[in-house]
């Protein structure tokens, strides 16, 4: 199985050669970019299975840069490494589709466990989905394969958050924690902040209600998880 290829856009050098050194000793091929430029270089050249993005770049910052690559229609696994730990940050970069932030600083076990995770977690949503599309409520429509959203009018959904309705899906009428959207959505053994899933159900929400479906359909029963509202008779 060839090794997978990652790569680390970073302006600081001293952690751009330290996280470079260390991914290759975990047996990954490593390139990297020290501004937001080349890394749009590399990307319109290259293919990666990861992406290790800098908030804070010169040239062309990570925001932007991450703006460009889902516009495209390219997603790749992306985790961004920033100092920016406020919601509105977080918010804003789960809605241009990053998978997972790290704050700096940070340690390196921990950086290596998310690495594999969304790894594993990008082969698994390689693979073709059981079912195609299903249907929320009516006409309101998640294309799986497309990571649409399609009702009264079509949405772009990233592909956690299409992997999160059909985590619901699956257990539709029912309260899913968030324990178990991580275990389905993220994989077993892969740690994020229950702030992180609050904010995917939030941008979620926003979507539905712009593909035409109805503010109670996704519901959030407090201090265990969420609900997608049963069919009504």
């Amino acid at each position: 199985m060839k090794p997978s290829r990652i790569l680390i856009v970073e302006d600081e050098e001293s952690l751009r050669t330290a996280l470079r050194d260390n991914l290759e000793v975990e047996g990954f091929v490593v390139e990297t970019a020290a501004d937001g430029g080349k890394a749009r270089n590399l990307l319109r050249r290259s293919s990666y299975d990861l992406i290790l993005l800098d908030w804070m770049l010169p040239i062309l910052n990570g925001p932007d840069l991450l703006r460009e690559l889902r516009g495209r229609g390219d997603q790749t696994p992306v985790l961004m490494l920033t100092v920016r730990n406020e919601v509105p940050d977080r918010v804003l970069g789960l809605e241009l589709g990053a998978d997972d932030f790290l704050s700096k600083p940070f340690a390196l076990q921990e950086l290596l466990a998310r690495v594999h995770a969304l790894l594993r977690r990008g082969k698994i949503n390689e693979e073709p989905p059981d079912t195609p599309s299903l249907f929320l409520r009516g006409t309101i429509e998640v294309d799986l394969a497309a990571y649409r959203l399609r009702g009264s009018s079509e949405v772009p959904l990233s592909p956690k958050e299409a992997h999160i309705l059909e985590a619901l899906h699956r257990r539709r009428g029912q309260v899913v924690t968030r324990d178990q959207i991580l275990d389905r959505v993220w994989g077993p053994g892969f740690y994020i902040g229950p702030r992180t899933i609050d904010t995917h159900i939030l941008n979620l929400r926003k979507k539905l209600m712009s593909a035409g479906a109805s503010a109670n359909l996704l519901e959030t029963v407090h201090g265990v998880g969420y609900r997608l509202a049963p069919e009504e008779p």
